[in-house]
C-alpha cells in the first residue's frame, strides 16, 4: 500500500513537473528589460537663454531623442503672439519627441480653494500639452506648506490621474529632495499606492534621491512601468548632503552616485525609460549650450553602454 502510494505520488509529481517546466522556463526566459531613450531637460542650458526655438535646435543638433520643456517657456512663446499651431509645428519639425513638461500647479495642497485653483491650472496646462503632442507632465508637491496626510495626497493624485485621462496627459508624481514635506521615495510610493490606480507613475531623480536621503536600493523594489521618466544628474560628496542645492548637480558619471547600479536597476524593471538630463549647474550655464548638451548626452550613453 505504501509503495503504491509512493509510486502514485511520484508519478503525479513527474507529470506536474513535465507540464510546468516549459512554462517556468518561458517565464524565466521572457524577462523584459528596459529600453532607454535620451532626453534633454531644458533647465540644463536655461542659463544661456537660447529661447524655445533655441532649446529645440540645440537638443536636435546634439542628438537627443526627446526633450522636456518647461510650461512657462511654452506660455512665453504663446504670449509673444505666436499660435499653438506654430508651436506644435516648431516641436514637430525639430524631430524631437516632446516627452514631458515641467510645471508648478498646487494640486496637492490642503487648502481647498488653492487646490481647486491648482487643478484648474493643471487642467489648462494639460490641454495645452495635449495640443502639442506631449503625453506627460511633472506633478510635484508644489505649494504644500505643512506636513502631508499621505492618504489624502493619494486621493488627490487619483483625482489628478482622472484629469489626466480626460486630457490625454498623465501626471508623473515628483518628489524634491530638499522639500521638507515631500522629499522621499517612500512618500512618493505611499501616495502612488494610496491612489490605487494603474496609471500611477513616479518621476525620480538621481540628485533628489540623494538629497532627500532616500538612497538608491529602493529602486530594486520597483518594476514595470512605474517609472517612465528618470532625471539624470550626479552629486559630489565634498558638499554635505543637507547643504546640497540644485546648482551643485554635475554631469552623470562625474560625481559619486552609483550610476551603473542605478541604471542596472532601471533596466531590470522592464518597460521603456526616458533618461532626461536635468542640471542647474551655473558653471555649465557659462559654457556653449551645444557643448553642454552634447557632453551630457555622451556621458549618459557611455554609462548605459556599460550596463
Amino acid at each position: 500500500m505504501k509503495n503504491s502510494r509512493r509510486q502514485a505520488l511520484k508519478a503525479i509529481g513527474l507529470g506536474a513537473g513535465a507540464l510546468m517546466t516549459p512554462q517556468l522556463l518561458k517565464a524565466s526566459d521572457s524577462k523584459v528589460e528596459s529600453k532607454f531613450s535620451f532626453c534633454l531637460n531644458t533647465s540644463t542650458i536655461m542659463g544661456q537663454q537660447p529661447s524655445l526655438k533655441g532649446y529645440l535646435e540645440i537638443a536636435a543638433r546634439a542628438g537627443y531623442d526627446g526633450v522636456e520643456l518647461w510650461i512657462r517657456d511654452l506660455q512665453e512663446y504663446l504670449n509673444a503672439g505666436n499660435s499653438i499651431d506654430s508651436l506644435r509645428k516648431l516641436i514637430t519639425d525639430s524631430g524631437l519627441k516632446f516627452e514631458n513638461a515641467i510645471g508648478f500647479a498646487p494640486w496637492m495642497v490642503d487648502d481647498d480653494s488653492k487646490r481647486k485653483a491648482g487643478f484648474e491650472q493643471m487642467g489648462k496646462e494639460m490641454e495645452l500639452l495635449a495640443a502639442l503632442g506631449c503625453k506627460r507632465v511633472a506633478a510635484p508637491a508644489y505649494g504644500v506648506d505643512a506636513p502631508l496626510d499621505l492618504f489624502k495626497a493619494g486621493e488627490r493624485y487619483k483625482a489628478l490621474l482622472d484629469l489626466g485621462r480626460k486630457t490625454g496627459v498623465m501626471p508623473q508624481l515628483e518628489f524634491w529632495g530638499a522639500f521638507p514635506f515631500f522629499h522621499h521615495l517612500g512618500q512618493a510610493l505611499m501616495v502612488a499606492a494610496a491612489a490605487n490606480d494603474p496609471d500611477a507613475r513616479i518621476l525620480p531623480d538621481v540628485y533628489h534621491l540623494f538629497r532627500g536621503n532616500s538612497g538608491y536600493d529602493g529602486l530594486k523594489m520597483l518594476s514595470g512601468e512605474l517609472i517612465e521618466v528618470f532625471h539624470m544628474n550626479d552629486f559630489v560628496h565634498h558638499i554635505p548632503r543637507e547643504e546640497q542645492q540644485d546648482k551643485d548637480r554635475v554631469y552623470p558619471g562625474d560625481g559619486d552616485a552609483p550610476m551603473l547600479q542605478i541604471l542596472k536597476d532601471l533596466n531590470n524593471m522592464g518597460g521603456n525609460k526616458v533618461l532626461s538630463l536635468e542640471l542647474f549647474n551655473q558653471e555649465y550655464w557659462k559654457m556653449d549650450p551645444l557643448t553642454v548638451a552634447k557632453t551630457g548626452l555622451e556621458k549618459m550613453k557611455t554609462l548605459v553602454s556599460k550596463v
